[in-house]
């Protein structure tokens, strides 16, 4: 089946929007926890947005990318839930 590239760009945009959300969240989140799932939600959304736009430009190059980048996130969402716990 062949998919219109404006479905997947608009896609990205609906993503881009829920990432100002979150980035929102982050500004006036009242706790530092708040701060981090908001960062988490971000990390996924940036994954996703590559994934997306792999789809739309037929790159594998994309995925690829996304899916280093997604490990490279929960080891830092790790790292810092560790830290918030006092565990470093």
């Amino acid at each position: 089946m062949i998919v219109s590239p404006v479905l997947f760009f608009a896609a990205a945009c609906a993503l881009l929007l829920f990432m100002i959300l979150s980035a929102i969240r982050i500004g006036f989140g009242p706790t530092v926890a708040d701060r981090v799932v908001g960062l988490d939600t971000i990390n996924t959304m940036v994954v996703t947005v590559m994934v997306v736009l792999g789809a739309a430009y037929e790159q594998v190059v994309f995925v690829d990318v996304a899916i280093i980048y997604a490990l490279l996130s929960f080891v830092g969402t790790l790292y810092i839930a560790r830290y918030l716990e006092g565990g470093l």
